[in-house]
């Protein structure tokens, strides 16, 4: 896909009705969204310049059934779709144990479960989409320096001393949100001492469209399959979590050595695999979760508010749908020419997100420590416990509806 950048760094305008801090995936992707409400202006602020956030990245995105209609909303799914790789089954498999549990897509009316796209290609869409839109203004390279709310406004100071001010800033700067900082929120969290090593694998035989989430006490190595390379091979990506081990780390072995490990892990289905181009890199594993979600004027969304392990591949898709009710909550606002910061505004969006956010990330902290335990005991209850949701048509049922997002 082609990315055809606009000059970003000059400020046609400083006040804005809505400014958007952050300018990764969700960032983008809520700025795509408002961008549909062309009587307000928008402005999204990225730290990082365009072209830097093309950069190759290895790293790529489950975005679940229930994630694309919301990025149906933002008019730029018909171009991701053709992009990404369906997922139409899911094999659960502990340790050296044969496989537990089956998501099928014939379960769920032949719906796919999600899409695996590459990272690099959602951003381009993205920014494309935005490129578009005369209401939006993507600003980056752009430092933000300071912060202050009034009764009436929020204005915020870049680096180069520019003001921009808005109605509402809206916080999609990540984990080490400086929106969430000013709002001086408390957060809950904790190091999981585990990082992600991830990689593009190419592999002899068709995936099949099968995603695989394997449990070994080293922490989960998943198989996300993507679509094929232009010469026809197939591809998969790799998330193989490690426990931080900094003299044994995976990412301390030589090329042929990390391959073997990698290989030792692969079903035999896939057949003989290579890594493309032998490229790795590796992301330290926390969780974070912010007591408030709101403040005057100011609203956290995505990573900023929750950031999760993503050991059920639901980190973004929980960040699709905080912005998908924001989004929903503004557009009213909008219609009802309203201001876009009301306390009642904000509050709805806190009280109808918190409890989903809250619920994922207690599944996903319990699945860690559960699935990184090898005591005997602990790993027979978890054995049955995966046995007994296969057998279980309603528990199987719920488990699937949740995996896509639904």
């Amino acid at each position: 896909m082609t990315f055809h950048p606009k000059s970003t760094h000059l400020l046609p305008s400083t006040d804005f009705d809505i400014i958007i801090i952050g300018g990764g995936l969700a960032g983008l992707s809520l700025s795509c969204l408002l961008g549909q409400i062309t009587g307000w202006n928008i402005a999204c602020l990225d730290k990082d310049s365009p072209e830097t956030q093309i950069k190759s990245d290895l790293r790529t995105t489950a975005i679940s059934y229930g994630s694309a209609q919301i990025l149906d909303q933002a008019g730029i799914w018909n171009t991701l779709e053709p992009l990404g790789c369906p997922i139409r089954d899911i094999e659960i498999l502990d340790g050296d144990s044969p496989t537990l549990l089956q998501f099928l897509s014939s379960e769920v009316e032949d719906k796919s479960f999600g899409w695996i796209l590459s990272n690099t290609d959602i951003r381009k869409t993205l920014m494309n989409k935005i490129n578009s839109l005369k209401n939006m203004d993507h600003i980056a390279p752009a430092n933000v320096r300071n912060f202050n709310v009034t009764e009436e406004k929020a204005e915020i100071t870049l680096d180069n001393g520019k003001t921009l001010s808005a109605k509402l800033i809206i916080g999609a700067d990540g984990r080490q949100s400086s929106v969430r900082d000013f709002m001086d929120v408390h957060v809950r969290g904790w190091n999981y001492h585990q990082s992600a090593i991830v990689c593009f694998i190419k592999h002899e035989h068709p995936h099949q469209n099968k995603a695989i989430e394997h449990f070994w006490p080293s922490g989960p190595f998943a198989i996300l399959p993507m679509n094929d390379d232009e010469d026809g091979n197939h591809r998969s990506s790799l998330v193989f979590t490690e426990h931080d081990r900094s003299r044994n780390s995976l990412m301390n072995l030589s090329d042929k050595d990390f391959l073997s490990e990698v290989q030792s892990r692969f079903p035999e289905f896939y057949g003989h695999v290579e890594i493309i181009d032998n490229k790795r890199m590796k992301f330290p594993l926390s969780l974070t979760h912010a007591a408030d979600y709101i403040a005057p004027r100011m609203v956290l969304v995505a990573d900023a508010a929750h950031g999760i392990h993503p050991i059920a591949g639901q980190g973004l898709n929980l960040g699709f749908r905080d912005i998908g009710e924001l989004a929903n909550l503004l557009k009213n606002a909008y219609e009802d020419s309203t201001d876009p910061a009301t306390p009642e505004l904000l509050e709805t969006y806190q009280r109808r997100r918190r409890p989903d956010n809250m619920a994922m990330v207690a599944v996903t902290d319990g699945l860690v420590r559960l699935f990184s335990n090898d005591i005997p005991p602990v790993r027979l209850l978890r054995r049955y416990g995966l046995k007994t949701v296969s057998r279980l048509g309603i528990a199987k049922k719920f488990f699937m509806r949740r995996a896509m997002g639904e």
